[in-house]
């Protein structure tokens, strides 16, 4: 929907348009029990969807809030998350469910973050606040892959109706991707010579976390990490850059970084759980920097554009000479058709890494 004209009154930061009076009607779609009575949710047995949002004509997702029950090992990377905007054939979101709210491997932490939020007890209240509009209707749902049932499932969705949505708006999408990833035999190396040693010109071994084509921008992701070298020594699995090509851009990339915890806005191998609002460490696995871990970066302010491609890649230690274990969550907006996504790697898969 177009906007007003910009007023000076407006202000700045997250609350400047909050007194801003406009022409949309509020709705929300939720497991509110039809009867009147208090069993407020849907129940899926293994393998059945719940569809969380039908939506037609215009408008814009601005609130999700959900929680799954049930006692078994996984759940978070059992329950997967999709949605379709205008009617598309494959969705623009299909993610795990834990991984989307911040967290990899099924944990389950509190964490809080401006677009993203879990908590408290455990973080089982899950909510996003990540704008997500349509123009010719919108589905979401959630597939639960359980052994046995019923999961039961809680949701809101918050979401505004408009009359039409203007063409600049881009579609949010969010996609997973897991690798377990080749390295260097480190035998006859020093540590020294293997953390340190080699050279990377020209990222094609990089562990890819988004490739896209179109026009839009790149808003962050979550980098799950498992260390599977297991070195007694210094064993620390990030010093490999990130590297973002835009554009088709040949190596160098314009976007270069210097380390994996200095995309997180994190330094110094860090091994303390952190929350901020644009960035963290929310899972930080044990001594030697051993076990997994989980990072997230949201490029709220300072989004990367890109015009026909963008591929986001990290180096899995420097050099890509580690085989750890990577999966991911890309968030990013473009215009439709989005690119196919990879094939979605089965239960097995995602419960593995």
């Amino acid at each position: 929907m177009p906007e007003p004209t910009p007023d000076p009154a407006w202000g700045a930061g997250p609350l400047g348009r909050l007194p801003l009076l406009r022409a949309v009607s509020s709705r929300r779609s939720s497991s509110w029990d039809r009867t009147g009575g208090n069993r407020d949710r849907c129940e899926l047995q293994p393998g059945e969807r719940a569809i969380l949002l039908e939506a037609a004509g215009a408008g814009c997702v601005r609130h999700l809030w959900i929680t799954v029950g049930r006692d078994e090992p996984g759940l978070l990377r059992r329950c997967t998350l999709r949605a379709w905007w205008d009617g598309e054939a494959t969705p623009s979101v299909e993610v795990p469910l834990g991984d989307f709210f911040g967290v990899g491997f099924a944990a389950t932490r509190e964490l809080v973050s401006l677009p993203i939020q879990r908590g408290p007890d455990s973080g089982r209240g899950l909510a996003c606040y990540f704008p997500m509009p349509f123009s010719n209707g919108a589905r979401m749902e959630l597939q639960a892959e359980t052994e046995s049932g019923p999961t039961l499932v809680y949701f809101h969705v918050d979401y505004e109706v408009y009359p039409a949505l203007g063409p600049h708006w881009g579609r949010f999408h969010a996609q997973w991707r897991r690798a377990a990833l080749p390295g260097t035999n480190d035998q006859g190396m020093t540590n020294q010579e293997f953390q340190f040693g080699g050279v990377n010109l020209d990222g094609r071994d990089n562990y890819v976390a988004l490739e896209a084509r179109g026009r839009g921008h790149y808003v962050g992701c979550v980098l799950n990490v498992e260390n599977r070298r297991g070195a007694a020594e210094w064993d620390w699995f990030g010093e490999g850059d990130d590297m973002i090509f835009v554009d088709d851009e040949p190596f160098p990339p314009s976007l270069h970084g210097t380390g994996q915890e200095d995309y997180f806005n994190l330094a110094w191998c860090p091994q303390t759980v952190y929350n901020g609002p644009y960035h963290g460490l929310s899972l930080a696995g044990g001594p030697n920097w051993s076990g997994r871990w989980s990072f997230y970066r949201f490029h709220l302010d300072d989004p990367i554009y890109f015009q026909r491609s963008i591929r986001v890649t990290f180096e899995h230690g420097h050099a890509n000479r580690r085989w750890d274990d990577y999966s991911s969550v890309a968030f990013w907006y473009q215009a439709e058709p989005h690119a196919p996504f990879p094939l979605y790697p089965p239960l097995e898969e995602r419960l593995s890494g």
